[in-house]
């Protein structure tokens, strides 16, 4: 966690070093935070605050690619059901769910800035859009 620390204390970005540790441990569980929290002379409640708050950083463990399915309006227009749907059909998990595998993890969001994609989802930091039913088998099987 050292390296991660370092580019920290050089940018001191830490929304940056939150991502940056979950994608690396699979979550940010309590452990994980005691730890930062004591690097970073901060309280473990200070950084689940900000673990809670965005839905990109997760304090669960989540698979190895994280979908999130964008559920604002634009998205609702536009028929996000069906990726939702296709995601479902594809990988048998609904929201919040995780692949047995540990490949995937869904998760519904309120936003992920891709409104001009509709219906439209990440993958990981990738976003995609305009989704079809097919579109999202192939996305999904890019990352198997």
């Amino acid at each position: 966690m050292e390296d991660l620390l370092s580019t920290y204390r050089q940018d001191g970005d830490l929304l940056a070093l939150l991502k940056r540790v979950r994608r690396r441990h699979g979550g940010l569980g309590r452990p994980v935070l005691a730890q930062l929290a004591s690097e970073l002379d901060l309280t473990v409640g200070e950084l689940y605050g900000i673990v809670s708050f965005y839905s990109f950083l997760s304090p669960a463990p989540v698979g190895r690619n994280l979908i999130r399915v964008c559920r604002c309006l634009p998205c609702t227009m536009q028929e996000s059901g069906t990726v939702l749907e296709a995601i479902r059909q594809e990988l048998a998990i609904g929201p919040g769910e995780t692949t047995a595998d540990g490949r995937f993890t869904l998760q519904l969001v309120n936003c992920i800035g891709a409104c001009e994609l509709a219906p439209a989802m990440m993958v990981n930091e990738s976003r995609h859009g305009p989704l079809t039913t097919r579109g999202v088998v192939e996305i999904l099987r890019s990352y198997s």
